[in-house]
């Protein structure tokens, strides 16, 4: 009998009253994480399990103690592993990097490298380490290419291999869950920046995002557990939540740079650089040659939110290291209209418009980052921003109303 993945979903999220999403009518006084909600219950989830953690710099406790040496100076919880992503468990490396395995100096614990592992070969990790449980805790900055939300898939595929049950640890999305924007993946596109079809600013939790994932794109459900949050509202930035900003990656110092990230980011496909190697990693975008007609005509624009700042700068690292370039600086001054990822199409159209230099990578990464050939040829063709967005709304009305599905909070 072929089981269905709706009903089993539905079977293993309501497992234990940690998962079920809060009464609207009834909000908690302060934010709670995951973590802090599993810690409460003395770890009940996870009793005569043995454990290992999916984690990285920001898997912290509200005072910033980590929780794997929360968990393991704990005896009501066998935690044996850990296991890092892109960057390593304790975020040494830059983008494109992991720490490899070696055992944690503070706990001992052995730590296993799952970067770009996936199916089978992460299997071996997870059944290599002898735990019974994966449990992910990881900070999102909710865009598709951010690549800790696809750590989670390969994690939660190996895991059903293995023959493991997964845990997620809620946290909430910094740049609010407010609605999906951006393109949608083709599959064919698929890479660690994107393996399913998700909108490039998806609007969702870790613990959302799970069950979307064991829902519509997993051929076989794992056994998942999602321990949610209390107190977030999907309307909320990161500073409504009181907790510490801990940067997930190198390359992300601040929930500023977050909210303007799944649009930006998008510069990685081009020969300007994002704003590596600066303070203000993707808010400052610039190339050599480029001057302050660019701030110009992207202002022109009028574009709901933002303004933009002609802006000098010299990346000390990445494209154009040590060269003193021009381009623009993004100044969010309402954070509610802002659409980051219109307004990173508009300032791809604006800069090839403005600047004679402009280039695609020549691998064409862009369409890997966007999820199809759509932005690349459409702004090649000379299309304005209004048609570019225009192209996705079909794929992405579809995306919305299957997300809707697996929304937890209000």
């Amino acid at each position: 009998m072929r089981l269905s993945r709706r009903a089993f979903l539905a079977a293993t999220t309501a497992a234990t009253p940690l998962t079920t999403a809060r009464p609207a009518s009834t909000p908690p006084r302060h934010l709670q994480t995951g973590f802090e909600r599993l810690a409460a219950t003395g770890y009940t989830p996870l009793k005569n399990q043995t454990v290992g953690i999916v984690t990285n710099p920001t898997g912290v406790t509200r005072d910033v103690r980590h929780i794997v040496d929360v968990m393991h100076e704990d005896p009501r919880v066998n935690l044996t592993a850990v296991f890092g992503p892109e960057h390593g468990f304790r975020g040494t490396t830059q983008a494109g990097g992991s720490e490899g395995r070696y055992d944690d100096p503070a706990t001992g614990l052995p730590v296993y490298d799952t970067y770009l592992k996936s199916g089978r070969e992460l299997a071996d990790v997870f059944t290599a380490s002898g735990v019974d449980t994966v449990v992910f805790d990881i900070q999102d900055v909710g865009a598709r290419f951010y690549t800790y939300i696809w750590t989670l898939y390969d994690c939660m595929e190996a895991a059903q291999l293995a023959g493991k049950r997964v845990v997620v640890l809620d946290r909430p999305n910094p740049v609010t869950g407010r609605s999906a924007q951006g393109p949608v993946l083709h599959r064919e596109f698929a890479t660690f920046v994107g393996r399913e079809p998700v909108s490039q600013a998806h609007g969702m939790t870790v613990a959302e995002l799970a069950r979307l994932f064991n829902g519509e794109f997993l051929t076989t459900p794992v056994p998942l557990e999602t321990v949610l949050m209390t107190g977030w509202q999907r309307s909320e930035f990161y500073d409504a939540s009181a907790l510490p900003w801990v940067p997930p990656s190198p390359n992300m110092p601040t929930p500023d740079t977050a909210l303007v990230y799944s649009g930006t980011c998008m510069f990685e496909g081009t020969n300007l650089s994002e704003g590596r190697g600066t303070t203000r990693p993707f808010e400052l975008l610039g190339a050599d040659g480029i001057d302050g007609r660019w701030a110009t005509a992207a202002n022109g624009l009028a574009l709901p939110g933002v303004h933009f700042r002609e802006a000098y700068f010299a990346p000390t690292f990445s494209k154009f290291q040590g060269r003193t370039i021009g381009g623009v600086q993004i100044h969010v001054h309402d954070r509610a209209a802002y659409d980051p990822v219109r307004t990173g199409v508009a300032l791809l159209v604006t800069a090839k418009k403005v600047w004679s230099g402009f280039a695609w990578r020549s691998d064409n990464w862009i369409d890997k980052l966007t999820g199809s050939t759509h932005v690349r040829t459409a702004i090649d063709a000379g299309a304005g921003t209004d048609e570019v967005v225009a192209g996705w709304q079909d794929e992405l009305t579809a995306f919305r109303r299957t997300r809707r599905t697996y929304l937890l909070y209000k």
